[in-house]
Protein backbone atom coordinates (compact mmCIF):
# COMPACT_ATOMS: atom_id res chain seq x y z
CA UNK A 1 0.00 0.00 0.00
CA UNK A 2 0.80 3.82 -0.42
CA UNK A 3 -0.54 6.92 0.05
CA UNK A 4 -1.92 9.42 -2.35
CA UNK A 5 -3.63 12.16 -2.72
CA UNK A 6 -7.42 11.86 -3.29
CA UNK A 7 -7.58 14.03 -6.13
CA UNK A 8 -5.25 11.54 -8.43
CA UNK A 9 -7.05 8.50 -7.83
CA UNK A 10 -8.48 6.32 -10.70
CA UNK A 11 -11.11 4.63 -11.04
CA UNK A 12 -10.47 0.94 -9.98
CA UNK A 13 -8.16 1.84 -7.17
CA UNK A 14 -8.82 -0.06 -3.99
CA UNK A 15 -8.87 1.00 -0.84
CA UNK A 16 -5.59 -0.35 1.91
CA UNK A 17 -7.12 1.50 4.77
CA UNK A 18 -10.85 1.98 5.79
CA UNK A 19 -12.44 5.65 5.76
CA UNK A 20 -13.66 6.53 9.07
CA UNK A 21 -16.74 9.29 8.87
CA UNK A 22 -16.38 12.50 11.69
CA UNK A 23 -18.32 10.27 13.88
CA UNK A 24 -16.26 7.44 13.93
CA UNK A 25 -18.11 4.88 11.83
CA UNK A 26 -16.81 3.44 8.80
CA UNK A 27 -17.32 5.08 5.47
CA UNK A 28 -15.79 3.08 3.01
CA UNK A 29 -14.13 -0.46 4.50
CA UNK A 30 -10.46 -1.71 3.20
CA UNK A 31 -10.59 -3.28 -0.33
CA UNK A 32 -13.21 -1.64 -1.49
CA UNK A 33 -13.16 -0.78 -5.43
CA UNK A 34 -13.46 3.31 -5.78
CA UNK A 35 -15.93 4.37 -8.31
CA UNK A 36 -15.97 8.00 -9.92
CA UNK A 37 -18.45 9.15 -7.84
CA UNK A 38 -16.99 7.53 -4.91
CA UNK A 39 -13.12 9.35 -5.58
CA UNK A 40 -15.94 12.76 -6.07
CA UNK A 41 -17.56 11.90 -2.86
CA UNK A 42 -14.35 12.29 -0.59
CA UNK A 43 -13.45 15.17 -2.34
CA UNK A 44 -16.44 16.71 -1.26
CA UNK A 45 -15.90 15.65 2.18
CA UNK A 46 -12.27 16.62 2.16
CA UNK A 47 -10.81 13.55 2.35
CA UNK A 48 -7.60 14.59 0.62
CA UNK A 49 -5.52 11.38 0.91
CA UNK A 50 -5.83 7.79 1.22
CA UNK A 51 -4.34 4.60 1.38
CA UNK A 52 -4.47 2.49 -1.85
CA UNK A 53 -3.34 -0.96 -3.23
CA UNK A 54 -0.23 -1.17 -4.65
CA UNK A 55 1.72 -4.56 -5.56
CA UNK A 56 4.95 -2.74 -5.66
CA UNK A 57 4.25 -2.20 -2.20
CA UNK A 58 1.93 -5.04 -0.83
CA UNK A 59 4.42 -6.25 1.51
CA UNK A 60 4.42 -2.89 3.52
CA UNK A 61 1.87 -3.34 6.46
CA UNK A 62 1.37 0.17 8.94
CA UNK A 63 1.45 -0.54 12.27
CA UNK A 64 -0.29 2.19 14.49
CA UNK A 65 0.11 2.93 17.82
CA UNK A 66 -3.32 3.15 18.36
CA UNK A 67 -5.69 0.18 17.05
CA UNK A 68 -8.95 1.40 14.59
CA UNK A 69 -10.93 0.02 17.26
CA UNK A 70 -9.92 2.07 20.65
CA UNK A 71 -9.67 5.41 18.12
CA UNK A 72 -13.03 4.85 16.72
CA UNK A 73 -14.35 4.05 20.19
CA UNK A 74 -12.66 7.04 21.65
CA UNK A 75 -14.05 9.56 18.61
CA UNK A 76 -17.93 8.09 19.20
CA UNK A 77 -17.55 9.08 23.07
CA UNK A 78 -16.63 12.20 21.83
CA UNK A 79 -18.70 13.27 19.37
CA UNK A 80 -21.95 11.56 21.37
CA UNK A 81 -20.73 13.64 24.21
CA UNK A 82 -19.88 17.11 22.23
CA UNK A 83 -22.87 16.58 20.31
CA UNK A 84 -25.04 16.72 22.91
CA UNK A 85 -23.62 19.47 24.58
CA UNK A 86 -23.73 21.62 20.84
CA UNK A 87 -27.52 20.40 21.04
CA UNK A 88 -28.52 21.53 24.21
CA UNK A 89 -27.03 25.04 24.84
CA UNK A 90 -27.22 25.17 28.31
CA UNK A 91 -25.01 26.30 30.94
CA UNK A 92 -22.52 24.26 32.78
CA UNK A 93 -24.96 22.67 35.63
CA UNK A 94 -27.59 22.06 33.12
CA UNK A 95 -25.34 19.95 30.96
CA UNK A 96 -23.18 18.55 33.80
CA UNK A 97 -22.81 14.63 32.96
CA UNK A 98 -22.43 12.66 36.07
CA UNK A 99 -20.66 9.91 34.28
CA UNK A 100 -18.53 12.41 32.17
CA UNK A 101 -14.81 11.47 34.09
CA UNK A 102 -15.47 7.81 33.95
CA UNK A 103 -16.50 7.50 30.41
CA UNK A 104 -13.78 9.46 29.40
CA UNK A 105 -11.01 7.75 32.11
CA UNK A 106 -12.05 4.78 30.12
CA UNK A 107 -11.32 5.82 26.96
CA UNK A 108 -8.18 7.02 27.49
CA UNK A 109 -7.01 3.99 29.19
CA UNK A 110 -7.82 2.27 25.93
CA UNK A 111 -5.35 4.41 24.57
CA UNK A 112 -3.00 4.36 27.04
CA UNK A 113 -2.77 0.37 26.59
CA UNK A 114 -2.33 0.37 23.08
CA UNK A 115 0.47 2.93 23.35
CA UNK A 116 2.49 1.36 26.21
CA UNK A 117 1.61 -2.03 24.15
CA UNK A 118 3.62 -0.40 21.18
CA UNK A 119 6.59 1.30 22.44
CA UNK A 120 9.01 0.92 19.84
CA UNK A 121 5.86 2.41 17.19
CA UNK A 122 6.95 5.66 16.27
CA UNK A 123 3.75 7.56 16.66
CA UNK A 124 1.90 7.69 13.46
CA UNK A 125 -2.02 8.48 12.71
CA UNK A 126 -2.80 6.55 10.03
CA UNK A 127 -6.46 6.82 10.14
CA UNK A 128 -8.12 8.61 7.29
CA UNK A 129 -11.24 10.68 8.54
CA UNK A 130 -13.62 13.02 6.74
CA UNK A 131 -13.27 16.44 8.13
CA UNK A 132 -16.70 17.58 8.08
CA UNK A 133 -16.00 18.32 11.98
CA UNK A 134 -12.41 18.47 12.86
CA UNK A 135 -13.49 18.89 16.50
CA UNK A 136 -13.76 15.27 17.02
CA UNK A 137 -11.11 13.81 15.90
CA UNK A 138 -9.07 16.43 16.74
CA UNK A 139 -9.36 16.41 20.09
CA UNK A 140 -8.67 12.43 20.21
CA UNK A 141 -5.50 13.23 17.88
CA UNK A 142 -4.35 15.88 20.84
CA UNK A 143 -5.26 13.24 23.64
CA UNK A 144 -2.83 10.91 22.09
CA UNK A 145 -0.11 13.42 21.25
CA UNK A 146 -0.54 14.60 24.63
CA UNK A 147 -0.02 10.98 26.15
CA UNK A 148 2.96 10.16 24.02
CA UNK A 149 5.00 12.88 25.20
CA UNK A 150 3.56 12.20 28.75
CA UNK A 151 5.11 8.94 28.69
CA UNK A 152 8.69 9.95 27.20
CA UNK A 153 8.84 12.85 30.07
CA UNK A 154 8.38 9.73 32.21
CA UNK A 155 4.87 10.82 33.68
CA UNK A 156 3.59 7.96 36.09
CA UNK A 157 0.52 6.66 35.05
CA UNK A 158 -2.02 8.73 37.09
CA UNK A 159 -0.54 11.48 36.16
CA UNK A 160 -0.78 10.08 32.34
CA UNK A 161 -4.70 9.76 33.10
CA UNK A 162 -5.19 13.02 34.16
CA UNK A 163 -2.91 14.65 31.29
CA UNK A 164 -5.07 11.99 29.13
CA UNK A 165 -8.76 13.06 30.25
CA UNK A 166 -7.43 16.91 30.01
CA UNK A 167 -5.93 16.98 26.52
CA UNK A 168 -8.65 14.84 25.29
CA UNK A 169 -11.73 17.03 26.71
CA UNK A 170 -9.30 20.28 26.01
CA UNK A 171 -11.94 21.71 23.59
CA UNK A 172 -15.15 20.85 25.08
CA UNK A 173 -15.72 24.67 25.62
CA UNK A 174 -16.14 24.83 22.08
CA UNK A 175 -19.47 23.75 22.43
CA UNK A 176 -19.98 26.46 23.62
CA UNK A 177 -19.10 28.81 20.62
CA UNK A 178 -21.82 29.02 17.78
CA UNK A 179 -21.12 26.89 15.16
CA UNK A 180 -21.29 29.85 12.99
CA UNK A 181 -18.31 31.15 14.21
CA UNK A 182 -16.05 27.42 15.04
CA UNK A 183 -17.06 26.56 11.33
CA UNK A 184 -16.57 29.84 9.32
CA UNK A 185 -13.61 29.01 6.38
CA UNK A 186 -12.68 32.65 6.03
CA UNK A 187 -11.04 34.95 9.29
CA UNK A 188 -12.64 35.30 11.83
CA UNK A 189 -13.54 39.27 12.97
CA UNK A 190 -11.86 41.13 15.71
CA UNK A 191 -15.17 40.31 17.97
CA UNK A 192 -15.73 37.02 16.72
CA UNK A 193 -11.88 36.26 17.67
CA UNK A 194 -12.27 37.40 21.21
CA UNK A 195 -15.13 34.86 21.84
CA UNK A 196 -13.01 32.10 20.57
CA UNK A 197 -10.50 32.57 22.75
CA UNK A 198 -13.35 32.42 25.72
CA UNK A 199 -13.58 28.31 24.59
CA UNK A 200 -10.74 28.22 27.43
CA UNK A 201 -12.19 29.70 29.87
CA UNK A 202 -15.77 27.65 29.34
CA UNK A 203 -13.97 24.68 29.03
CA UNK A 204 -12.18 25.11 32.24
CA UNK A 205 -15.76 25.98 33.64
CA UNK A 206 -17.42 23.13 32.54
CA UNK A 207 -14.93 20.56 33.75
CA UNK A 208 -14.38 21.82 37.15
CA UNK A 209 -18.10 21.64 37.57
CA UNK A 210 -17.56 17.64 37.10
CA UNK A 211 -16.62 16.06 40.52
CA UNK A 212 -15.12 13.02 38.79
CA UNK A 213 -12.67 15.40 36.76
CA UNK A 214 -9.61 16.15 38.19
CA UNK A 215 -8.98 19.41 38.77
CA UNK A 216 -5.74 19.80 37.12
CA UNK A 217 -7.29 18.39 33.92
CA UNK A 218 -9.86 21.26 33.91
CA UNK A 219 -6.63 23.24 33.66
CA UNK A 220 -5.61 21.40 30.56
CA UNK A 221 -8.85 23.05 28.83
CA UNK A 222 -7.70 26.49 30.54
CA UNK A 223 -4.07 26.70 29.73
CA UNK A 224 -3.21 24.67 26.28
CA UNK A 225 -3.51 28.34 24.45
CA UNK A 226 -0.93 30.01 26.78
CA UNK A 227 2.72 30.52 25.90
CA UNK A 228 6.02 30.67 27.67
CA UNK A 229 6.83 34.16 26.22
CA UNK A 230 3.32 35.34 27.56
CA UNK A 231 1.67 36.00 24.11
CA UNK A 232 -1.15 33.45 25.03
CA UNK A 233 -4.55 33.23 26.29
CA UNK A 234 -6.55 33.49 28.10
CA UNK A 235 -4.41 34.87 31.07
CA UNK A 236 -0.88 35.87 29.20
CA UNK A 237 0.70 33.27 31.79
CA UNK A 238 4.69 33.25 31.34
CA UNK A 239 7.30 30.37 31.87
CA UNK A 240 6.66 27.97 34.23
CA UNK A 241 3.27 29.39 35.69
CA UNK A 242 1.89 27.37 32.68
CA UNK A 243 2.09 23.77 34.30
CA UNK A 244 3.74 21.53 32.42
CA UNK A 245 0.43 19.47 31.64
CA UNK A 246 -0.50 22.59 30.18
CA UNK A 247 2.21 22.88 28.05
CA UNK A 248 1.98 19.38 26.58
CA UNK A 249 -1.15 19.78 25.52
CA UNK A 250 -0.63 23.05 23.67
CA UNK A 251 2.06 21.65 21.47
CA UNK A 252 -0.36 18.32 20.24
CA UNK A 253 -2.74 21.01 19.74
CA UNK A 254 -0.64 23.07 17.48
CA UNK A 255 0.85 19.81 15.60
CA UNK A 256 -2.30 18.33 15.04
CA UNK A 257 -3.84 21.30 13.63
CA UNK A 258 -0.98 21.83 11.21
CA UNK A 259 -0.70 18.05 9.92
CA UNK A 260 -4.63 18.12 9.83
CA UNK A 261 -6.63 19.63 6.31
CA UNK A 262 -8.83 22.74 7.04
CA UNK A 263 -11.39 24.49 5.10
CA UNK A 264 -8.67 27.31 4.89
CA UNK A 265 -5.37 25.96 4.12
CA UNK A 266 -3.91 22.87 3.37
CA UNK A 267 -1.62 20.15 5.93
CA UNK A 268 1.57 20.18 6.59
CA UNK A 269 3.88 17.47 6.88
CA UNK A 270 5.00 15.92 10.06
CA UNK A 271 8.64 17.56 9.31
CA UNK A 272 7.13 20.57 8.20
CA UNK A 273 5.02 20.79 11.23
CA UNK A 274 8.00 20.35 13.31
CA UNK A 275 9.92 23.02 12.00
CA UNK A 276 7.02 25.27 12.22
CA UNK A 277 7.19 24.62 16.26
CA UNK A 278 10.61 25.04 16.53
CA UNK A 279 10.16 28.08 14.78
CA UNK A 280 7.77 29.49 17.20
CA UNK A 281 10.57 31.11 19.14
CA UNK A 282 10.10 31.22 23.08
CA UNK A 283 6.42 30.19 23.00
CA UNK A 284 7.21 26.41 23.27
CA UNK A 285 9.86 24.47 25.54
CA UNK A 286 12.31 23.12 23.11
CA UNK A 287 13.36 20.44 25.24
CA UNK A 288 9.72 19.19 25.19
CA UNK A 289 9.70 19.55 21.39
CA UNK A 290 12.88 17.66 21.39
CA UNK A 291 10.90 14.57 22.86
CA UNK A 292 7.71 14.94 20.78
CA UNK A 293 9.80 15.19 17.60
CA UNK A 294 11.67 11.84 18.92
CA UNK A 295 8.32 9.99 19.50
CA UNK A 296 7.03 10.99 16.10
CA UNK A 297 7.34 9.44 12.53
CA UNK A 298 8.16 12.48 10.53
CA UNK A 299 7.85 10.60 7.22
CA UNK A 300 5.10 8.25 7.58
CA UNK A 301 5.19 4.87 6.35
CA UNK A 302 3.79 4.78 2.41
CA UNK A 303 4.49 8.17 2.08
CA UNK A 304 6.14 9.22 -1.32
CA UNK A 305 9.22 11.28 -1.36
CA UNK A 306 12.02 12.58 -3.92
CA UNK A 307 15.80 11.93 -3.68
CA UNK A 308 18.28 14.33 -4.77
CA UNK A 309 19.39 11.80 -7.49
CA UNK A 310 16.15 12.37 -9.20
CA UNK A 311 14.62 9.41 -7.95
CA UNK A 312 10.84 8.84 -6.72
CA UNK A 313 10.50 6.31 -3.67
CA UNK A 314 8.20 5.26 -0.97
CA UNK A 315 9.04 5.33 2.51
CA UNK A 316 8.59 1.78 4.01
CA UNK A 317 10.23 2.15 7.18
CA UNK A 318 11.47 4.07 9.65
CA UNK A 319 15.13 4.53 11.99
CA UNK A 320 13.93 4.62 15.68
CA UNK A 321 17.30 6.34 16.45
CA UNK A 322 17.24 8.57 13.01
CA UNK A 323 13.31 9.45 12.37
CA UNK A 324 14.78 12.22 9.53
CA UNK A 325 16.58 8.98 7.82
CA UNK A 326 13.96 6.60 6.73
CA UNK A 327 14.62 3.61 4.91
CA UNK A 328 12.66 3.93 1.58
CA UNK A 329 12.21 1.91 -1.61
CA UNK A 330 13.09 3.03 -4.80
CA UNK A 331 9.95 2.86 -7.34
CA UNK A 332 11.23 5.64 -10.15
CA UNK A 333 14.12 6.10 -11.83
CA UNK A 334 15.65 9.95 -12.31
CA UNK A 335 13.29 9.98 -15.66
CA UNK A 336 10.13 9.41 -13.95
CA UNK A 337 10.16 5.67 -15.74
CA UNK A 338 8.94 2.96 -13.28
CA UNK A 339 11.91 0.52 -11.59
CA UNK A 340 11.56 -3.10 -12.74
CA UNK A 341 12.85 -4.41 -10.02
CA UNK A 342 12.28 -2.26 -7.06
CA UNK A 343 14.73 -1.64 -4.11
CA UNK A 344 15.36 -0.58 -0.76
CA UNK A 345 17.93 2.30 -0.22
CA UNK A 346 18.54 2.85 3.89
CA UNK A 347 19.20 6.86 4.57
CA UNK A 348 20.47 5.90 7.74
CA UNK A 349 23.71 4.19 6.19
CA UNK A 350 24.20 6.01 2.63
CA UNK A 351 24.40 9.87 3.57
CA UNK A 352 24.72 10.74 0.08
CA UNK A 353 20.89 10.19 -0.59
CA UNK A 354 18.32 13.31 0.72
CA UNK A 355 14.85 13.45 0.85
CA UNK A 356 14.28 16.90 -1.11
CA UNK A 357 10.74 16.97 -2.11
CA UNK A 358 7.38 14.98 -1.21
CA UNK A 359 4.55 14.26 -2.91
CA UNK A 360 1.55 16.99 -2.95
CA UNK A 361 -0.87 14.49 -1.03
CA UNK A 362 -3.13 17.45 0.41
Amino acid sequence: MHMTATGALQPGARLAKPIYSSNGNVLLAAGKELSESMIQRLLDLNVTQVYIEDPRTDDLVIKDAISEQTRSRAIKVVYETFSQMIESRKWVRSIANPRLGREFRSVFEDILYDLQSHRQVMLQLTGIYTTDNYLYSHSVNVGIYSAALGMAMGLKRDQLIDLGIGAILHDIGKTMIPMEILLKPSKLTDEEYELMKQHTVFGYEILKEHDDIPLISAHCALQHHERLDGSGYPRALEGDRIHLYGQIVGIADVYDALTSNRVYRKAYLPHEALELLFASAGQFDNDLIRKFRDNVALYPLGLTVMLNTGETAVVVDINTKFPHRPILRVLKDADGHEVRYPYEVDLSQDLTLMITDCEEIL
